[in-house]
């Protein structure tokens, strides 16, 4: 059998089949074929969830990605199965663009929205409160057009669904004109940043920061819309950037840290001073996203925006004490709310705070004490990141999540698109 691994490398299983769909028909056949045989099914992505929420056990489906992009208006109708970084190309070529993204561009687009996929920006949403339509292949076969006016309480739904409701096969995104943004990337004292941050988000498109555990010192990232010229960031300075000190030196580093952790505040100074200190122009999709190679295991919680400072001073006493050797930054931002029901941002401002560790690395204490301190705050778990909440627990931080699992139990009565991970977040199909 072939092995089937997410990108992290800490979700892995033999799946009993695998299916490359070219069209929605593929989908439906391969459903269909599923159901008579007693196998689940299971839309795979680009696997790059660190929960198992993707994970196959039984058909491994790779949703369709050809067929291209159609475009009418601001409305670009997307085939499922294309990644991120091909689709704003795509875009970008047709004037148009995605007013907000978060940094990887390696996720297929329904991968990304059905685990709540954000960027940052006090007045920015997620990209599925960007959705106006998609398409939806369900458990016996049929084939549900989804939209505001169209089978609305699926649309409603199914905009994060996390793979429970059916195979999604098309979306259509509400775009923007294609922007280009400035970009200014600083080392500054943490302090500072902390008591401003409302002042920062308040008045720039797109806000982020990176906190390096047992140091004083955050790598600021600003984000703004602009039709000037500026600096360029020339292919050197890129690659200085993103691969040698963002991946190559970066991966040095890591495994310095764990051999030797009593170096780990220097070596993280160092980094938050090198991997922040530019400015540039350029198309905004480039500056949204980088390239990430080198391999780490991840965990986000989305508190309300009110409750930033509390449990970022929770999340750093955490570290003190069980993250003796991470050299990962914290990486904190924030969104708007919207009106998606699973979505992290559902009802309420919100602020991201998100902890990683190198693969190789062991990560229960450190991400166990963080998650204490953001379910305390009422912390909703981005969905594709690991945590180890229930669905008895998850229940009373959605107001909608009865509703949602009702529609999934009406969707979808004998499981067929689900697995363990999503029986533990939502409850088996009654």
């Amino acid at each position: 059998m072939t092995l089937w691994r997410n990108w992290a490398g800490n979700q892995r299983t033999s799946p009993a089949g695998s299916v490359v769909a070219r069209s929605t028909e593929d989908v439906v056949d391969t459903v269909k074929a599923a159901a008579r045989d007693g196998l689940r099914v299971k839309a795979t992505g680009s696997g790059h969830s660190f929960t198992g929420i993707g994970v196959p056990d039984g058909i491994a489906l790779a949703a369709p990605a050809e067929g291209g992009i159609r475009v009418d208006g601001m409305l670009a109708t997307v085939p499922a199965g294309t990644t991120i970084r091909a689709l704003n190309a795509a875009l970008w070529d047709r004037g148009l663009a995605l007013p907000n993204l978060g940094d990887i561009d390696a996720q297929t687009i329904a991968g990304a929205v059905a685990t709540g996929t954000h960027g940052t920006g006090a007045r920015h949403t997620g990209i599925a409160a960007r959705i106006r339509g998609l398409e939806l292949v369900l458990a016996d076969g049929t084939v549900l057009a989804c939209s505001a006016s169209e089978n609305p309480e699926v649309f409603h739904h199914a905009r994060v669904g996390l793979g429970a409701l059916g195979v999604v096969t098309a979306l259509t995104l509400e775009c923007v004109p294609a922007f280009r943004m400035r970009a200014r990337e600083t080392a500054l004292p943490l302090a500072e940043v902390l008591e401003g941050l409302d002042e920062l988000a308040a008045a720039h498109d797109h806000v982020e920061f990176y906190w390096f555990p047992h140091t004083d010192v955050a790598a600021t990232k600003i984000n703004d819309r602009t039709t000037a010229e500026g600096p360029v960031r020339g292919r050197v300075a890129e690659w200085v950037g993103d691969e040698l000190l963002g991946n190559g030196a970066f991966e040095l580093v890591c495994r310095a840290g764990a051999l030797a952790p009593r170096v780990v505040p220097t070596l993280n100074r160092v980094l938050a001073g090198q991997m922040a200190n530019a400015e540039y122009v350029d198309r905004s999709y480039r500056v949204f996203t980088s390239p990430r190679r080198v391999r780490f295991l991840e965990m986000e919680y989305a508190v309300p925006r009110a409750a930033l400072g509390e449990a970022f001073a929770g999340l750093r006493a955490a570290a003190a004490r069980h993250a003796p050797d991470v050299t990962f930054p914290v990486e904190v931002r924030v969104a708007a709310a919207d009106d998606v029901p699973l979505s992290t941002a559902s009802g309420r401002d919100s602020a991201y705070l998100a902890v990683h560790v190198h693969h190789t690395r062991p990560h229960e204490a450190y991400f166990g004490a963080v998650e204490a301190v953001m379910t305390a705050l009422d912390g909703r778990p981005h969905w594709g990141k690991l945590h180890t909440r229930t669905a008895a627990q998850l229940a009373s931080s959605y107001p909608e999540f009865g509703a949602f699992v009702a529609l999934r139990d009406r969707l979808d009565p004998t499981g067929l698109f689900h697995n363990a991970h999503l029986e533990r977040i939502l409850g088996a199909p009654r």
